[in-house]
């Protein structure tokens, strides 16, 4: 009681000082909303700024003045024919990719989750490697593959009659071979969360449809499928994000070419703004993928919530 007493007397004069008491939650939740504030807010709104200025590390290192453009370094996006490579690449990768990803991992997912299947603690390992293996590492390894005198990927279609192919070194398919590398990478992370939504449907479900006579098929298509929606909505729109931001695949393998194939928007932010010191230049062009990034995902989620008004 005596303890009672003495909060209910703290939060009395605290009213009586016209001080609101601290909620609790706001305590606990402070340090966290300070670090999303200090390395989240104010670097999208710096960058933001300086996409209206024409900031250039030569300009400050020769002292000139920096100054206040406006709408400039978008107008010089939309005519620079590198930006609308960059997007088309990107658009290609994300749209070819994805699908395969999101594809092959729920393949992996519904076989690892079958009873038949042994050792599936192993396969489950072995598929997640990839994914908590550092990209760089896994770049260079796969130019070996890829290499066009020496790559294990040539010897195996010698076998089968066909030539060398110079993935890395030819336009038409220097994407591709990206693509593969990058769906071999990430479908890992995907079939992990594939495997948790499957794990989360009821057993019985199945019990019944097999009961009325439902084979694999109908049960995949009329079970599995509409009771992963949820599933599916987290891992296209956390695959969509992830591929916008295509970068170390081409830095490492291609350098964006050749004749620039493989050049993303990331990868032409970064040679913008850390190649040719036009970091003005460099925030328009991340401002721009930030915006295409959220407009999409706010599509994705309506077309989603639509989709389930209708259903219901």
């Amino acid at each position: 009681m005596g303890a009672d007493a003495t909060a209910a007397a703290g939060r009395a004069r605290a009213r009586a000082a016209g001080a609101r008491p601290l909620e609790p939650g706001w305590a606990f939740v402070a340090p966290a909303l300070v670090l999303i504030a200090v390395f989240f807010v104010v670097p999208v709104v710096a960058s933001v700024v300086l996409s209206l200025t024409d900031f250039d590390i030569y300009a400050v290192a020769s002292r000139a003045n920096l100054r206040v453009v406006g709408l400039e370094n978008y107008r010089r996006l939309v005519g620079d024919p590198l930006f609308w490579v960059a997007l088309r690449n990107t658009f290609v990768f994300v749209v070819v990719a994805g699908p395969l990803s999101i594809g092959l991992s729920l393949a992996a997912a519904v076989l690892l989750s079958a009873r038949a299947v042994r050792l599936k603690a192993l396969f489950r390992t072995i598929f997640f490697l990839p994914v908590v293996t550092t990209l760089v590492a896994i770049a260079v390894v796969w130019r070996y593959i890829y290499h066009p005198r020496f790559g294990l990927l040539n010897h195996a279609l010698a076998v089968v009659g066909i030539g060398p192919v110079d993935w890395l070194g030819d336009p038409r398919f220097a994407m591709p071979a990206i693509i593969l590398m990058a769906v071999w990478k990430n479908f890992g992370f995907n079939m992990v969360i594939f495997i948790a939504g499957l794990q989360s449907i009821p057993e019985r479900v199945y019990e019944a449809a097999r009961v009325d006579g439902a084979g694999a098929a109908a049960q995949f298509r009329w079970i599995t499928l509409p009771m992963l929606a949820p599933t599916f909505l987290f891992v296209l729109v956390i695959t969509m994000i992830g591929y916008f931001q295509l970068f170390a695949e081409p830095y490492v393998m291609t350098q964006g070419g050749p004749a620039h194939a493989t050049l993303s928007i990331v990868l032409l932010m970064y040679l913008r703004g850390f190649r040719w010191w036009t970091m003005g230049y460099a925030a328009a062009v991340a401002f721009v993928l930030f915006v295409i990034i959220l407009a999409l995902t706010v599509v994705t989620l309506r077309l989603r919530a639509r989709g389930s008004e209708v259903a219901t």
